[in-house]
């Protein structure tokens, strides 16, 4: 499963969770460094992306257009990279099971 990490996380997670999520990308990195979430959205469903994002915008489009693509937000108020690092290390195996369920749309990671 690859991830493409919305504007409002860190591009480092990249590197640090590709043993985990390998080819997954940061939204700079696809050009997108700058585009609005519809445009994420639909880079993220032409390209197999799960969506990352610390902004709640992303439940309200896959609510209305369902997936692909989906995406998972973290509901973690202010906290550090590193803690968001962890975070989707151990939740892992939700993050995979998600993805294995073609009808879920949207994960929540607190």
């Amino acid at each position: 499963m690859k991830l493409l990490f919305d504007q409002n996380l860190s591009p480092h997670l990249v590197d640090a969770l590709t043993d985990l999520y390998p080819g997954s990308a940061h939204v700079r990195d696809v050009g997108l460094a700058r585009a609005d979430d519809r445009e994420v959205w639909e880079h993220a469903k032409t390209q197999g992306f799960v969506v990352v994002s610390k902004d709640s915008n992303f439940h309200q489009l896959a609510f209305l257009h369902g997936p692909p693509p989906k995406a998972v937000w973290l509901r973690l108020g202010n906290c550090t990279t590193e803690d968001i690092e962890q975070v989707l290390r151990a939740r892992h195996a939700d993050v995979v099971a998600f993805g294995d369920h073609l009808e879920e749309a949207f994960l929540v990671l607190e």
